[in-house]
């Protein structure tokens, strides 16, 4: 089975009948990056809707001493900054290929004027904005409310899967945590038990 046949599955798609799947087809092609290629950086224009269909993306945005502070990770397969093209507007946020990967780029302006005509399709698609903002209610919780061994539970219980594909530095720094050599009690159980599900 190939990359678009499995995309006939995802959310987005499963609706379409077979000429209108086709038609996707035509307006759509398939690009390969590699690790660490930068996707998009704030405040560009985008030019495709964008779905993730292999490998790890990071959209995050650097602050004024220029640190880069993670506002969310992108697994396969997802829907990447839609709302950008929903509303005309600039990338509010950078993004960057974590691992190699690929992604289905689909001309949007035709997608638009065929495409999200469909109620079916178009309710799809706000099903995915909508998740969007729970992301951002996630962060906001992860960031302010929890402490660092509540954080690391969470992260762990939403990601395992992920895990054995993420760098733990670069999870500490998402979760502002401190480095292994600080932590205490639970949160050192808590993070040996973190190390251990990235090993199988």
């Amino acid at each position: 089975m190939n990359t678009m046949e499995l995309l006939q599955n995802f959310y987005l798609f499963h609706h379409l009948n077979e000429e209108q799947f086709e038609r996707l087809k035509e307006i759509s092609h398939i690009a390969s990056y590699k690790k660490d290629t930068i996707l998009f950086f704030e405040g560009d224009k985008p030019k495709s809707l964008m779905i993730l269909i292999e490998g790890t993306i990071k959209v995050y945005k650097t602050d004024q001493k220029g640190n880069s502070v993670t506002i969310h990770r992108f697994f396969p397969i997802d829907m990447i900054a839609e709302i950008t093209n929903l509303e005309g507007t600039n990338y509010p946020a950078s993004a960057i290929f974590e691992t190699d990967g690929k992604l289905l780029l689909i001309n949007y302006e035709i997608f638009k004027q065929e495409f999200l005509s469909n109620p079916k399709i178009l309710l799809e698609f706000v099903k995915s904005l909508s998740k969007k903002i729970k992301y951002l209610e996630n962060l906001i919780t992860t960031n302010m409310v929890m402490n660092s061994t509540a954080r690391v539970a969470k992260f762990i219980c939403e990601h395992n899967k992920e895990i054995s594909t993420l760098k733990k530095s670069a999870i500490a720094a998402d979760l502002n945590i401190t480095p292994r050599n600080s932590l205490k009690g639970s949160q050192k159980a808590l993070y040996s038990w973190f190390n251990q599900k990235r090993k199988r």
